[in-house]
């Protein structure tokens, strides 16, 4: 074949793989029609009983047919052959997709490209009833001037009646003392005062709370809108429970939704072995706060929260999985560094030490926690398939909007003092906050 390409001087095959296969075939086709054409012609020649001399019949059928037939033949198969193989790639991709949705999600940190981030418009109808009580949260920073306004208008946004919110930095020198001065009106109080590292500034941010329901929220993660009025409502109605905890959404640098950790059903052994509790959508109540000694270990850089749910743990709390997103982790290149990553390891290799009372291998706590991975895949499913009947999106803004004079508007449904403090006007949700997709 090759040799009767370059003997016909054309250059078959580069052209032939430039045309899609489908195109291939209707071109291929129509060839073949052609030429059973031109030889219905030289047959119509012949009945008329004017023979063709070889000369003629080499110029009529030979060399024209000859190069048709092979331009035909190359159609033909080289376009079933690309057809076959897009049909496999086709099945493999679907395959794959498949997969990706039996595949676990918690412990990745980036599951597709950044999207906007959006709740569902149910998230901006939480109300907390009367009687909630109150929330104690803080906020310990250093050098997040990129980041703290957005975490400081997560918190204000939530318009919560009863919330202590106290913003510790331990001495920031990139700016961010001044955003800080900017939101002073959304805080109960702000420090400036050099400490000993995430876990002191937790602690010395607490010293100066009283809400019977703690949690601490780091200066680059957000709260979603009506969190807080969430966690409120379940505390006012289950006196039981101790801990609660919800589902995470991650975000990237700029607010960018780039994936879900859903949740099943909390797992007491699991936590024995692991930790995936999103830190940020983390709350407790002050009673097992005290139980547990009433502070965050200062020893600990990275397994912090881990240490002190497990300290609630054995202090006999109830702890429950809220089945709703309350929290947004952020996802950035300052956020953990390869040093982290190996005092995170030996922390938790500390932690189950302490727990189990002997040395426990990773392949051990892989095999522990399968069943909690094939739960988590279940929820996440469910989770993606009702977002697939949600019709009502809301565009979480998180930082206000630039507006003329010095009012800015912020995208939640009511305002509280904290808002009124910083100048935002009330608006309803229009169509640059809502979205109402297609049935």
């Amino acid at each position: 074949m090759l040799r009767r390409e370059q003997r016909a001087g054309f250059p078959l095959a580069t052209k032939v793989r430039a045309l899609d296969p489908e195109r291939q075939l209707r071109l291929a086709q129509a060839i073949g029609d052609y030429r059973r054409s031109l030889q219905a012609v030289v047959a119509e020649i012949q009945e008329r009983g004017t023979p063709l001399s070889d000369i003629e019949a080499d110029m009529l059928i030979g060399l024209a047919d000859a190069r048709l037939e092979l331009i035909e033949s190359e159609l033909l198969v080289d376009g079933h052959r690309r057809l076959r193989r897009r049909g496999t790639l086709a099945l493999r991709r679907r395959i794959s997709r498949l997969l990706g949705l039996l595949r676990p999600r918690i412990g990745n940190l980036r599951h597709y490209d950044p999207r906007p981030l959006r709740v569902p418009t149910s998230y901006l109808r939480e109300f907390p009833p009367p009687g909630v009580p109150t929330i104690a949260l803080v906020t310990p920073s250093f050098q997040q001037a990129n980041f703290v306004e957005r975490t400081i208008y997560s918190v204000a946004n939530q318009n919560y009646p009863a919330l202590e919110y106290v913003v510790w930095d331990g001495g920031s020198t990139d700016g961010s003392l001044d955003v800080i001065k900017r939101n002073e009106s959304a805080l109960t109080a702000w420090f400036c005062e050099p400490d000993d590292g995430q876990a002191d500034a937790i602690n010395r941010a607490f010293a100066h709370t009283s809400g019977e329901v703690m949690a601490y929220l780091n200066s680059d993660d957000l709260l979603l809108p009506g969190a807080l009025a969430f966690v409120g409502r379940f505390f006012a109605e289950h006196p039981d429970v101790d801990v609660v905890y919800g589902d995470r959404v991650l975000i990237d640098e700029n607010d960018g939704d780039i994936g879900w950790w859903v949740l099943p059903d909390h797992d007491d052994e699991v936590l024995r072995f692991a930790d995936y509790v999103p830190q940020e959508t983390l709350f407790w109540r002050r009673r097992i706060w005290e139980a547990a000694g009433g502070v965050v270990d200062p020893s600990f850089r990275y397994a912090l929260d881990w240490d002190l749910l497990l300290r609630f743990q054995a202090a006999n709390a109830r702890i429950v999985h809220l089945p709703r997103f309350l929290g947004a982790f952020r996802v950035h290149e300052a956020q953990k560094t390869t040093a982290d990553d190996v005092t995170g390891q030996a922390e938790s290799d500390r932690l189950r030490s302490r727990v189990h009372h002997r040395r426990v291998r990773l392949e051990e706590v892989l095999v522990r926690q399968r069943p909690y991975m094939g739960r988590h895949v279940r929820a996440h499913l469910r989770r993606r398939f009702a977002e697939r009947l949600c019709r009502e999106w809301h565009y979480v803004e998180t930082l206000p909007r630039p507006a003329l004079g010095a009012a800015v508007v912020a995208p939640a449904h009511s305002l509280s003092d904290a808002d009124t403090a910083l100048g935002r006007a009330p608006e309803q949700p229009d169509d640059a906050q809502s979205l109402r997709s297609a049935p």
